[in-house]
């Protein structure tokens, strides 16, 4: 089986799966996966050894400054004709399946061509209803027509009744030992400075912050990291808590790693303000609207650390796909075999799978 896998760029955490998917792939003899990736300059990527010669095209992205989205800036950075060009000409005659990760080049070109298509993301999980916070009849479009499938395998951390997978999460094989009082920061899409002036008062935590620097530096208790998959993995195993944007496979690894978790989601954008609305609801995470100091005090006194442990996601996606039949009833059946493999030491019962089976 040939199959062209297409990731939405814009956020490492489609790239996070991305890697974990190839790795099950790498498994299987008969499957040849080629990668193209959207959304960013292609010398803005990093750790793309997985993906053998990728590919790179504009494809859609959204702006933004200082933790919102700025719409003016979306529509003049991108471009829309080239985007309609690479759908046209992107050739798959030689594939069997096109795989998409919310990326739209590859899905439009797949629904243009009459190819298979299926969809694996966090993205699928919204066509059901979850918990969702700023939706709109225009984000609720987006959803749908980004990036167009078939048959959408939506991931989520909980199903919520609904045929929606555990998320995949990647996380370090090796056991570290964990720092009480290490704090993981990832907030790319806030202003720097106005983060660490947000930390500075807190002198009780070390705060080990990732971003776009060019060299590790120290301020104070504010430690100053480049961004470095390898680099970031080890720190985030042995961080007590993390902070970040609402994205969510950051924060899959961190609920499975056993980390509170405290989100800031970014201001317009409907999927991290749904993200940081479930956490709240499922009791397994804190969110803030604005970057807050005294918010960051309550939570690392208050909130208990959550470990959810779910099974190897993208095995058991990569075994369906392989097997070739894809259908409603089997991705139902593949649900409801995931989460019965769930377990969470700290909550009674997570998955509660009950709902789930009585929609077969």
């Amino acid at each position: 089986m040939k199959i062209l896998y297409g990731v939405q760029g814009t956020g490492n955490g489609h790239i996070t799966r991305a890697r974990a998917l190839s790795t099950a792939f790498a498994r299987m003899p008969s499957v040849n996966v080629d990668f193209i990736f959207s959304g960013r300059q292609r010398d803005k990527y990093f750790d793309m050894e997985p993906f053998a010669q990728w590919r790179n095209y504009s494809g859609l992205t959204f702006i933004h400054k200082s933790g919102k989205i700025d719409p003016i800036a979306t529509i003049k950075q991108n471009q829309f004709r080239q985007l309609f060009k690479d759908i046209k000409t992107l050739d798959l005659s030689d594939y069997d399946l096109v795989l998409t990760d919310f990326e739209p080049v590859s899905a439009w070109a797949a629904k243009r061509a009459k190819k298979p298509i299926l969809g694996v993301g966090h993205q699928y999980a919204f066509h059901y209803d979850i918990p969702k916070q700023g939706a709109n009849p225009a984000t609720e479009l987006i959803m749908k027509n980004f990036a167009p499938v078939n048959l959408g395998l939506g991931l989520h951390w909980h199903h919520f009744g609904h045929p929606i997978l555990p998320p995949i999460a990647d996380i370090p094989e090796n056991d570290y030992d964990v720092e009480k009082n290490n704090i993981l920061v990832y907030l790319g899409f806030e202003d720097p400075e106005k983060v660490m002036q947000t930390l500075a008062p807190i002198k009780s935590h070390e705060f080990i912050f990732y971003g776009e620097f060019d060299s590790p530096q120290t301020k104070g208790n504010i430690h100053l990291k480049p961004l470095s998959r390898e680099g970031f993995k080890i720190d985030l195993a042995k961080a007590n808590g993390v902070i970040c944007n609402a994205g969510f496979e950051l924060v899959s690894e961190a609920l499975e790693l056993g980390k509170k978790v405290l989100v800031k989601p970014l201001k317009g954008q409907m999927e991290q303000l749904s993200n940081a609305k479930a956490l709240e609801n499922l009791g397994i995470g804190k969110s803030m609207s604005t970057l807050n100091t005294e918010t960051i005090e309550r939570w690392l006194t208050e909130q208990p650390n959550v470990k959810i442990l779910y099974p190897d996601v993208a095995k058991a996606i990569a075994n369906w796909i392989v097997e070739g039949d894809w259908n409603e009833k089997t991705r139902h059946d593949l649900a409801i075999e995931l989460w019965q493999q769930v377990e969470s030491p700290d909550m009674n019962n997570f998955a509660h799978i009950e709902k789930l089976k009585k929609r077969l």
